[in-house]
């Protein structure tokens, strides 16, 4: 017993001390985790950077309030408001209000411009124009507001549509209370779509949700957008927007076939008048949506619903869009869909009433069989048979201008399909003044075609031998350069540098040097790295030459414009704006890039410059270290 109790009496301070030196250990590691962690160097050298880049943002909004130039005002404030959203949500809200006013003021001026430059080329051509349009700086600065701050966006939309109906009404005469939510619903998905393109989905889909309960094409087309990013959400709001169609006495078979295009030809709208007219819109290649059968049975009650409403009494006005013709021309494009998939009784219900509709249409109603009718259904006509058409009508020609816009049909079409004999039908073309104008456009939209192909080869050969102009010529270089960089470097340094020879050929003082010599530096960052400062540096000094260089609005113009015809096709070019060169080269080395930037001498390169440094550090990119 003894014993036992002396091993009782062991064991016990044994546990204790255990227990004792536990607490002890515990209390050393809970001082140890409350003590704060201090900072790496560099994560102070972050912190630090972003400091700087804050005070560069605070002092060039500063500056921003006195720029004279509104659209330089507008564009700088926003973006300034943008950056600083996150860390300081009232100065932001401050800023976007300047920014909507100068806004408000530079596209006044825009759309006098504008209307003089319509009014210019009519006179010249006798009705016909083509034209650039200028950039809607509220519709920017909207954008970027509605990124961050529900509130101040629902304030500006608002204002946009009263501005927009006071400027029709002071035109055009008043405007009825009835086209604001129109008006209202169309610049709000404008808005949403532009947060979408952007992949801002969750706000692009709060920003766009008042409109989405509204049928039209506007809503489609965004619902159609948003599948590609959330289908789960497209296919919500289309459901909703069928019920609630089916439910509205005012939908029509207009109604249907707009609704329709989300399922089975996204971005194709057709629709038809009273008279049977047809009126098509497409903003994309066509690709069916592969959606759930549920909610194609649903499109198709919901259809069917809506197509068999009885026809007005008669002696009763039909208030509908489509009216009986244009009913009957609805029922018979969609016919196919429902017959390929759409329950039996259904697809027999819909072939009986278009039967009935057949004693009561028009003749030319009955007779049509067009392409407005088939359109997104059946193939459409295979280049040669569209060949095939022209030339017969180029036999038929009477005078050499019929046969010269002909040809110039000829051209444009196969030039889209990438197809080099579009040269030879340029060159058939009679009026010499016409035919070198013709010659510019389709060689440059050949360019363009191949370098979209990924075809280098064929897009350095329209360098060699077509008509383009330098800055295309340089452009077209350093995007073959990006190219072959990955399999053979020194051909793509060989690029750049052809490029560079190229850029150098444009006038002193034309703001394309700068742009051509940007696009040279952007393309260095992905072949020579170790020579992008100086590359950049060259942009710098002939910009200052360059007195209308924005540093953004980079894009390459192509227009061809007759008597007959015209065609202006414009292709954005981001290599051509300071933004990115001037994002990536502040991750590198900040002060340096402060520097690069202060020496734009004009007010626009410098502040897009500086607040593409500030938002580099501030916004770095996925992946980009600090």
């Amino acid at each position: 017993m003894k014993h036992i109790g002396l091993v009782l009496g062991l064991l016990v301070f044994v546990n204790g001390a255990n227990a004792q030196s536990t607490d002890t250990k515990q209390a050393l590691s809970s001082k140890t985790a409350s003590k704060p962690t201090p900072p790496t160097n560099a994560e102070l050298e972050i912190k630090e950077r972003r400091s700087r880049a804050r005070s560069l943002l605070d002092s060039l909004s500063t500056d921003a309030r006195t720029f004279r130039d509104q659209t330089l005002r507008a564009r700088s404030l926003a973006r300034i408001a943008d950056a600083l959203s996150q860390v300081d949500s009232e100065q932001a809200r401050l800023l976007f209000r300047n920014a909507w006013e100068a806004a408000e003021v530079a596209d006044q001026e825009s759309d006098r411009k504008l209307q003089e430059e319509i009014n210019q080329q009519k006179t010249r051509t006798g009705g016909g124009f083509a034209i650039n349009l200028p950039p809607n700086i509220r519709r920017e600065v909207l954008k970027l507001a509605a990124r961050h701050d529900r509130v101040i966006a629902e304030e500006f939309l608002e204002k946009l549509i009263t501005q927009k109906l006071e400027a029709a009404a002071s035109t055009s005469g008043p405007n009825p209370l009835a086209d604001r939510p129109d008006e209202a619903l169309s610049q709000r998905l404008a808005v949403a779509s532009e947060l979408l393109k952007a992949c801002d989905t969750e706000r692009a889909l709060q920003f766009a949700a008042p409109a989405l309960t509204v049928m039209s094409a506007g809503s489609i087309d965004f619902l159609s957008d948003l599948r590609e990013k959330n289908p789960t959400a497209a296919d919500a709001s289309y459901a909703a927007l069928l019920a609630s169609s089916a439910n509205n006495p005012n939908s029509d078979a207009n109604t249907v076939s707009l609704l329709s295009s989300y399922i089975f030809t996204p971005h194709l709208y057709v629709t038809f008048s009273t008279s049977g007219a047809s009126s098509s819109q497409m903003y994309s290649k066509i690709t069916v949506a592969p959606v759930a059968p549920e909610l194609r049975v649903a499109f198709f009650q919901s259809a069917v619903t809506i197509l068999l409403r009885p026809l007005p009494a008669r002696g009763q006005p039909d208030q509908s869009s489509s009216g009986v013709d244009g009913k009957y021309l609805v029922i018979k494009r969609l016919l196919p869909f429902f017959e390929q998939s759409a329950p039996t009784e259904m697809v027999e219900s819909l072939r009986g009433h278009l039967n009935a509709l057949n004693s009561v249409i028009s003749e030319n109603a009955r007779r049509r069989d067009d392409e407005s009718i088939s359109r997104g259904i059946k193939p459409e006509k295979s280049a040669t048979e569209r060949e095939q058409a022209l030339l017969d009508r180029i036999d038929r020609a009477k005078t050499s201008g019929e046969r010269d816009s002909l040809y110039i049909q000829f051209a444009f079409m196969t030039s889209n399909q990438g197809e080099v004999r579009a040269r030879d039908f340029v060159d058939k073309i009679e009026d010499s003044e016409l035919r070198k104008q013709a010659q510019r456009f389709i060689d440059s939209s050949l360019a363009n075609v191949f370098l979209e192909k990924k075809a280098p080869d064929q897009a350095l050969e329209m360098v060699q031998k077509g008509d383009l102009t330098h800055i295309h010529k340089a452009w077209v270089l350093t995007e073959c350069a990006k190219i072959v960089a990955k399999t053979d470097r020194d051909k793509a340094l060989e690029l750049i540098d052809q490029a560079t020879n190229e850029a150098r050929r444009v006038e002193t003082s034309d703001p394309a040097l700068p742009r051509a010599l940007i696009a040279v530096a952007n393309a260095l960052k992905l072949v020579d790295g170790s020579r992008v400062w100086d590359a950049t540096f060259d942009a710098v000094k002939a910009a200052n030459s360059a007195e209308g260089f924005t540093g953004e609005d980079g894009e390459l113009v192509i227009r061809f414009q007759s008597k007959g015809q015209a065609s202006i096709r414009n292709k954005t070019v981001p290599d051509f704006d300071l933004d990115g060169i001037f994002r990536d080269l502040a991750v590198q080395d900040y002060e340096r890039a402060v520097e690069l930037a202060r020496g734009f001498q004009a007010e626009g390169p410098r502040a897009v410059a500086t607040i593409a440094i500030a938002r580099g550090i501030l916004q770095p990119k996925k992946g980009a270290s600090q």
